[in-house]
C-alpha cells in the first residue's frame, strides 16, 4: 500500500461549508470504488487550498482510467464549488498495509477480511495478498460499495467477537454460519465476482470453539455435509476447503497451533 496527499487549489471564492462536503463526496467515491482504502482520511486547510492523505492499493491507484461514474461526477463536484482536481504526491509506501497482489492471473480468489484489516477484502487465493478492486468489473451501480459494506459489518462482528464483551455469540453465529445474513451476502457476493471475473471465487467462514480437535478435524463442510479438510494447512490460516461450496475456513482457533 501507499500513502498519497491530494492537494485541492482553490481558484475561485471558495466557502469551507460547500468545500469540505464536496471534497469528502470525493473521498467516498473514491473508497466505494476500491482506489483508496481505510476508514480515516485526515483532511487540512491550507491559505491556498486544502490537502487530505489517503492509502492507495497500488502507486497509480488514483490514475483517471480507474475512475467510476461516481468518482467523475465527484470531480465535476469539486469544479463546481471552485475546487481543482487534486494534485496527487505520492509520499512513500506504508509500512502498516499488507502488500498488494502482484498476479497477473489469479488460478482462484476469496473474500476474507478481519477486525485488523482495512485493505481490500478480495484476496488472491494463492498469496492471500489483498487484490484491488478496481481492478475487477463493478459490482453493482458502477462501484464496490456493496462489497465495502459487507465487509464493515464483517469486521463489526469480528470485533464485538473478538472483545467478547457483548453480542459476543450473536456475533460469532454471523460470521460462522453459512446460512447467517452476513453469509449470505458475502456467498452471494463472491459467486458474483465469479461470474464477473471468471475466477472460483471462495467464501471464508471463521471457526471457534469446538468439542475437541478430533472432532474439528473430522467436521465436514457445514453446507453440503462432504469431507472439506485439507492435506496442509493453507496460509497457515485455512486447514478446510470445499470447491463445490465454494467454502473457505479454519480449524476451530480453540485448537491451532
Amino acid at each position: 500500500m501507499w500513502v498519497c496527499e491530494l492537494h485541492f487549489d482553490c481558484y475561485q471564492e471558495t466557502q469551507l461549508a460547500e468545500a469540505e462536503p464536496a471534497i469528502r463526496q470525493f473521498i467516498d467515491a473514491l473508497r466505494y470504488n476500491g482506489q483508496i482504502v481505510g476508514r480515516e482520511f485526515p483532511t487540512a486547510m491550507h491559505a491556498d487550498g486544502l490537502t487530505a492523505r489517503v492509502v492507495c492499493p497500488e502507486q497509480d491507484s488514483l490514475h483517471a482510467r480507474y475512475h467510476s461514474r461516481q468518482v467523475a461526477l465527484a470531480i465535476s463536484n469539486l469544479h463546481h464549488v471552485g475546487l481543482t482536481s487534486p494534485k496527487v504526491t505520492l509520499k512513500g509506501q506504508d509500512l502498516n498495509s499488507d502488500t498488494t497482489d502482484a498476479c497477473s492471473a489469479r488460478p482462484w480468489q476469496l473474500l476474507y477480511t478481519t477486525y485488523l484489516h482495512s485493505c481490500s477484502p478480495l484476496r488472491c487465493g494463492e498469496h492471500l495478498a489483498p487484490v484491488p478492486l478496481y481492478q475487477i468489473p463493478a459490482v453493482a451501480n458502477g462501484d464496490f460499495k456493496q462489497v465495502l459494506k459487507w465487509q464493515e459489518d464483517w469486521e463489526a462482528c469480528d470485533q464485538l467477537q473478538m472483545n467478547g464483551s457483548i453480542l459476543e455469540h450473536a456475533a460469532v453465529s454471523e460470521i460462522s454460519e453459512p446460512e447467517s445474513r452476513i453469509s449470505q451476502r458475502g456467498r452471494k457476493l463472491a459467486k458474483h465476482i465469479e461470474s464477473l471475473t471468471a475466477i472460483p471465487t471462495f467464501y471464508y467462514l471463521y471457526r471457534v470453539g469446538g468439542d475437541s480437535l478430533s472432532a474439528e478435524q473430522a467436521r465436514p463442510c457445514p453446507s453440503c455435509g462432504q469431507p472439506w479438510r485439507l492435506s496442509e494447512p493453507l496460509h497457515e490460516v485455512f486447514d478446510f476447503k470445499c470447491e463445490p461450496c465454494r467454502l473457505i475456513s479454519n480449524l476451530s482457533w480453540d485448537f491451532k497451533d
